[in-house]
Order: structure tokens, then sequence, then C-alpha cells
């Protein structure tokens, strides 16, 4: 299908808002497409940790972020490149289509729009036409309107409520001249469990290949599938460059369990690709770090639903304090909070963390902290030298009870303001309430 001098031609899952059902239609439709025997090729847009390990588990290929506010064009070619032998790809879009933020980052604001643009990607619009019939198909030419150069394939209806009710919208989509890519009658046992930040892992689901399997019957039966890949397109590759992030250290050991998952794929696979070794170990099992690791790195996760666990986990604390007082450890947001003295939980019990760091964070007091980082550090962090600009996202509803460590970094979110969560620095640890993404080029 594809002709090498573009990339595989490519589909992005989009709706006007959240909540509409394009994560059903997105893992529905890649397994299906799979089952076809295509060789499918996710993405998804935005700053997203949890989707990527659901769409992996639906099309059997790993799953990477493209993000036009955190990646230069050097990082998105080389992200796309992953998709090297697929046949088609489809991407997820996050929140609305247009939705973004206000000041605009290394090559944009962040919206799908933005990254179905630049990768030459017709948009397939999810469409909760609930309470509505014709009135859908003007906020449909809305959304064909709002930007007329970036490319539409047609919509998917959701959660139609009877025969009548498709007629009437049908109508309205073809009196707007807008292609319907399918129908989804309404049906209530089609979402995937949900907590605070989100959805639930993919690991934790009780039965996440049996769910998949329901959505690709369900789209297989409401969605005309040809039609879809039909209008599947891409634009011209851009130059090919060993442009994914290089590796902190030769030797990383990487905690990984139910308690700490959120890692981003490029950077797992930019690691891999310049031949660091990547240990595994998990906190939860009390298993301490690889001690001939050259670097820890703790990546965020749930530590808040686990506390009690990992303050009895001897063997790990033990041996990341061992590893501590000659090499470098790392924490992101959940793992900034294991590294720190307590965590707090929500039913304001305190437990020891670490303490290889001040930190004290509480769950007691929710306070929703969301949003793009540009950090500039004050001190070298794991494979970073002082004054290194990084691009990330930060995604708690932790609270700071104290922080007294020296600051890592000046840390402004995405309209420029400076804020008081600058990370920490003790001796060899370092922590972070930022996911890094990239380092900024911009």
């Amino acid at each position: 299908m594809n002709d090498g001098m573009t990339n595989p031609p490519g589909l992005l899952i989009s709706a006007p808002s959240s909540g509409t059902g394009k994560t059903t239609v997105m893992l529905g439709l890649l397994r299906a497409l799979a089952e076809d025997g295509l060789t499918v090729q996710p993405f998804k847009s935005g700053p997203d940790y949890i989707d990527p390990a659901f769409h992996r588990a639906a099309a059997g290929r790993a799953s990477f972020n493209l993000d036009s506010w955190a990646m230069a064009d050097p990082l998105l070619n080389a992200i796309s490149a992953q998709a090297e032998g697929a046949d088609i790809v489809v991407a997820e879009g996050s929140m609305g289509l247009f939705d973004g933020v206000a000041k605009p980052g290394e090559l944009g604001h962040g919206s799908s729009a933005e990254t179905a643009q630049r990768m030459g990607w017709p948009v397939v619009l999810v469409l909760d036409v609930g309470g509505q019939a014709q009135s859908a198909a003007a906020t449909a030419l809305g959304f064909r309107m709002y930007n007329p150069d970036l490319p539409f394939a047609g919509v998917i209806l959701n959660r139609c409520a009877s025969p009548r009710h498709e007629r009437l919208t049908r109508l309205g989509m073809e009196r707007a001249g807008l292609p319907v890519l399918g129908v989804l009658p309404r049906r209530g046992d089609l979402t995937l469990p949900e907590r605070h930040l989100g959805l639930i892992q993919a690991v934790e689901h009780p039965d996440l290949e049996s769910a998949i399997a329901g959505y690709a019957t369900f789209l297989r039966e409401h969605v005309d599938l040809e039609a879809i890949k039909a209008a599947a397109s891409s634009g011209p590759k851009g130059p090919s460059s060993a442009a994914l992030p290089r590796p902190p250290a030769q030797r990383i050991a990487l905690a990984r369990d139910a308690a700490f998952s959120f890692t981003y794929p490029h950077l797992l696979e930019g690691w891999r690709a310049a031949g660091a070794e990547i240990l595994p170990f998990s906190p939860l099992a009390n298993e301490a770090p690889a001690t001939d690791a050259d670097l820890v790195w703790l990546p965020g996760g749930y530590p808040e639903l686990h506390a009690g666990t990992l303050a009895a986990s001897d063997s790990f604390l033990s041996g990341l304090r061992k590893h501590a007082e000659t090499k470098p450890v790392h924490g992101e947001c959940g793992g900034y909070m294991a590294l720190g003295e307590a965590l707090v939980d929500k039913e304001g019990v305190r437990h020891q963390m670490a303490g290889l760091l001040g930190l004290v964070t509480s769950y007691e007091k929710r306070k929703f902290n969301l949003g793009y980082r540009k950090a500039q550090l004050l001190a070298p962090m794991a494979g970073f030298a002082a004054e290194t600009i990084l691009r990330g996202h930060e995604f708690h509803y932790s609270s700071i009870l104290e922080q007294p460590d020296a600051p890592l970094a000046r840390v402004f979110d995405a309209e420029g303001v400076e804020g008081p969560q600058t990370g920490s620095i003790r001796g060899n640890v370092t922590g972070t309430f930022f996911h890094l993404i990239a380092e900024a080029q911009a």
C-alpha cells in the first residue's frame, strides 16, 4: 500500500470534545483492521501515557505520541518513521479536534488538528448525536470548515437511538455534504473503567482482550471499514534522522509495575535504539534496582494507590538508597513522590517513602495540576546538563506539603508563567513533577 515516498496511509480519529466515544472507535478499529490482515500502526496525538498501552493491546504494535507543542520536526519525523512496514496508520486525537494551548511551542499549540495536518491524515470525526438529529450536521460542518485546509474523511455517528434517529441525522449530513462512515447504536456497556487520571491502565483492566474483541465486532457491524481504508492518506516522508531521544545512561534500571508505568514509548525506543540497556524492576514486588545499573529511573504512575506496599518494600528502598550513595536516581511525578520523605494518601494516612528527597506530598486535599511544562535546569539531571531546556507535561492531583531541597529547575507553563513546582535535587537524586517528552529545540 505504501510507495516508499510517503508514510503509510493514515487517519486520525477525533471528536468535538472528550467523552464522545472516540477511544471505543479507536480500539475497535485497530483490532478490526488487524483482523483483516493489515499491519496497523497506532499513534496518539498529545501527551497521554495511558492510551498507547491500550493501542498496543488492540493492534499488536507499539503506539507512539506525536506532539506539536513539545516536539520539533526532527523528532516528529523520527517518531512517524516507527510506522515503517505498516499498511495503515490510525491515530487517536486528544480532547476536541482543535483544542490546544494559547501560545505555540516547538511547532504549534498541541492540537490534534495540527498533528493530522502535518502528517497528512484525514480526520474521522466521532459525533455523539444523542439529543439531536439534523443539528449534528451543523456541528460537523463547523468542524469541517473551521480549517478548510485540514484533510477530512467523514463522520461516525455515535449513540444513535433508533433507525428513525439515524435517518434524520443522515439527512442532515447529506445536506452538508459530509460522508457518513458509520453509525453506532447507543450501548451502555462499551465504556472503559476510569479513575482520577482518566482511564485505568491497560495492565489493570480485568478482561481487556475480551473488551477489545467486543469493540471490534461492534465496529465491524456498524462501520464501513472499506470506506475507512479508502479514505486513509498521508503526506510525504520527512527526512529520516536519528532524532529519537538519547539515553541518559548506558544501563538504566527502570521501575515498571502498576505503581510506576507512565513512560513515553518514544523515550524507551530512543534509549534502546542508541544501545542502552533497560533493566526493569518492580518496587511493588519488593525488587531492588540492578546493582550494576548506571541510573535508576522511577517513572510516574499511581504510588498513592500502593503507598502502604511501597513503604513496606524494604529491599526496594534499601537498594534505591544504596544506589543513590554513588550514582544518579531520577523520579518523575509519582516516582518523584516515592523518592520523597512521605506521601499522605486520600484517607490522611502518612506513609514513609525513600527519604532521598525531603518532599512530602498529600492526596488528602486534591489539587489538580495539568498542562505542558517548559523547564530550564538549574543543575544537571540524569543525562542533561545544567541550563538545558526540557519540554514535558504534568498531570496529577497531589499537593506539596514540604519541598525543602534545592530547586532542580525553573518551570514554566504553556503561557510562560513560572510555577512553584521546581522539582528537587539532593546529592545524586533528582525529581520533577513533569514527565519529560523532549529536549527543547525552540
